[in-house]
């Protein structure tokens, strides 16, 4: 039997297998680059011949090597009596914006691209949004045949590190890295007072707000999402404002504005979470003092990546008008656990007897009050390192 491929016939599309994808099955060469075609569509098409890998009739669960061609049917084929939406064109990016989105690059390498987003830069688009990391991609593609593609999302207001996947292999690394909790990331933030205990971790279930369109969130113990944030206080102006560590140990929507603001310390800047009392008077910021500052993640290539991510101006100026010295900051992430600390207990047991204490006094206040009283936080369980930046008067 003759091995020469056969022409493609008309409308039929040919696809040469890249390395990144030797070795995959070719129901998952459609899942990384026909999302839009079904498992059912694709076994469909392998049963009737139309779907070839080399000229040979393939089926989904065949292995694809790099350099052989597939062949697949033309898009109206992907289901009966209907056309799949054509594939978005791209508008060609100006050198301006080439060279905008290649001065955010902070690490490079064949797996992973990372750049430090600016605070007001979107990172996908939406309604009115034009201008994001997204449309930015094709600027990244450097050498390589494909664009990057974004594993993580940071909301727009927020800064700092970004990760891209270069290759579709990496973004399967990553992706699972993120959804399996494996990757730390660690965020400063500016709150408005310190939060007591110094450190401690907060274990509040998040659900989305009914009457905001999915576009706030809110702690709901009753549906809410499993959602737990670690924090450590990094350095604070007395009780004007704290540099806090966050580490988020779930994903959810807004997960650390919203524990900041239970707290009831919530970021500087945070009008959403924080109403008029997240803004602080003496020339600070109006901006939200939100930065993605550390990501530690395994590489696909082996190792890990471990990429710090410099503060925006906003905050920068911030903390120089604070006082505080970034020498307090980038902890090791694993030290020796705060509450075994005499201190920690201490501190710990104070910040319960007072949640206790306020508690009870709203319950109090509330019995001849129309409005029922504030449910207070309760105290987190400090975890994490102590603390070691010094209070200013």
């Amino acid at each position: 039997m003759s091995n020469e491929i056969k022409p493609v016939p008309d409308n039929f599309r040919s696809f040469t297998v890249e390395p990144d994808d030797d070795g995959i099955r070719l129901d998952r060469w459609f899942k990384r680059h026909m999302v839009e075609v079904s498992f059912n569509t694709v076994s469909r098409w392998a049963r009737t011949g139309q779907l070839r890998i080399d000229g040979k009739k393939a089926t989904p669960g065949d292995r694809i090597l790099a350099g052989q061609v597939l062949r697949v049917p033309p898009a109206d084929a992907a289901l009966p009596g209907a056309t799949m939406a054509p594939t978005e064109t791209r508008r060609v990016l100006s050198q301006a914006e080439i060279d905008y989105a290649q001065s955010l690059v902070i690490h490079k390498d064949a797996q992973a691209i990372v750049i430090n987003k600016p605070a007001g830069l979107a990172t996908q688009g939406g309604t009115g949004t034009t201008t994001h990391v997204d449309g930015l991609l094709d600027a990244l593609q450097y050498t390589l045949p494909n664009r990057p593609k974004l594993v993580h999302r940071l909301d727009k207001d927020t800064s700092g590190v970004l990760l891209l996947a270069r290759t579709a292999r990496a973004a399967a690394f990553f992706s699972k890295a993120f959804s399996g909790r494996t990757a730390r990331k660690v965020y400063w933030a500016l709150t408005v007072g310190m939060p007591e205990p110094e450190a401690g971790e907060i274990d509040a279930p998040l659900a989305k707000q009914p009457g905001t369109g999915g576009e706030k969130m809110h702690v709901d113990t009753e549906v809410g999402l499993n959602a737990k944030t670690r924090y450590r206080v990094l350095d604070h102006a007395a009780l004007q404002a704290a540099w806090v560590e966050f580490q988020p140990l779930t994903g959810r929507t807004h997960q650390i504005r919203v524990h900041a603001a239970a707290l009831g310390h919530p970021i500087v800047g945070d009008a959403k979470y924080g109403g008029k009392e997240a803004f602080l008077t003496g020339g600070v910021s109006r901006k939200l003092h939100l930065h993605a500052r550390r990501l530690l993640i395994d590489h696909p290539d082996g190792g890990s990546l471990d990429i710090i991510a410099d503060l925006p101006n906003h905050m920068s100026e911030s903390f120089n008008l604070l006082g505080f010295d970034l020498a307090n900051g980038d902890l090791p992430l694993d030290e020796v656990h705060y509450l075994d600390t005499p201190e920690g207990k201490r501190k710990a047991e104070a910040a319960e007897a007072k949640a206790r204490r306020k508690s009870r006094k709203g319950e109090r206040r509330g019995r001849g009050a129309e409005e029922a009283p504030r449910a207070p936080v309760k105290a987190p369980r400090p975890s994490g390192g102590a603390p070691r930046g010094r209070g200013r008067g």
